[in-house]
């Protein structure tokens, strides 16, 4: 099956380099390029990618605005947020919009279609060194304090499926928490498939943001 991308950057250079990096993988296919986050919006509606590359910062509408909208148009929608920079203070906002993870613009070929290739499937690209450490220093600076909704959401869950939830937000995959926790991944998916229906999340990216935000994990820690 093609994966469809639509690449969104204000760079006539990053979108061409990146169309030209994907365009050469057999599974993927470059059905449109943006160059601001209102005319992503409007490509969105009318092409139906399966992954949007977003650039996070752009003229008329930027990145995280147009990942909220796209992605309250589609709940399905799918959205991969490109960055230059492993800390920059907007992705964590991107990632609270709906984002289902993120990328460096300096990736490699592999690493760029992969990122596409996971996000497509479905599942987040939750990168357990940069993205944990993007989460905890924004977290630490905004000086995120416990959030009631959230709190009270976490009462929902067995105990089970906080300890994995944690687990998630220090950025193991479901094999390395199968491994950590000693039960089979087929047991784990079921846990994070449970976790996700019980808050009514999206996907792990978004689960890991909601741990964080419950205070579920220490910020730093």
């Amino acid at each position: 099956m093609t994966v469809r991308v639509l690449i969104v950057d204000d760079q006539m250079m990053v979108r061409e380099g990146f169309s030209v990096l994907l365009g050469a993988m057999p599974d993927i296919e470059v059905v449109g390029e943006a160059v601001n986050g209102r005319e992503a919006v409007s490509q969105v509606a009318a092409l139906r990618p399966d992954v949007v590359l977003m650039d996070i910062r752009m003229p008329e509408m930027n990145g995280i605005d147009a990942t909220r909208e796209i992605v309250a148009a589609d709940a399905d929608a799918k959205v991969l947020v490109l960055t230059t920079f492993d800390l920059d203070e907007y992705v964590y906002q991107a990632l609270r919009a709906g984002a289902s993870g993120f990328l460096l613009k300096d990736a490699s070929a592999r690493q760029l279609a992969d990122g596409v290739r996971v996000v497509a499937a479905g599942e987040a690209l939750l990168a357990p060194t940069v993205t944990k450490r993007l989460i905890t220093e924004f977290a630490r600076s905004a000086e995120v304090s416990p959030s009631r909704p959230a709190t009270a959401q976490v009462g929902e869950l067995t105990e089970r499926e906080t300890e994995v939830l944690v687990l998630i937000a220090q950025g193991l995959s479901n094999a390395e928490i199968a491994d950590h926790l000693v039960v089979a991944e087929s047991t784990i998916k079921t846990h994070v498939s449970r976790i996700l229906v019980k808050l009514g999340l999206r996907d792990r990216t978004q689960a890991a943001v909601f741990a964080y935000e419950a205070r579920l994990v220490q910020v730093g820690g």
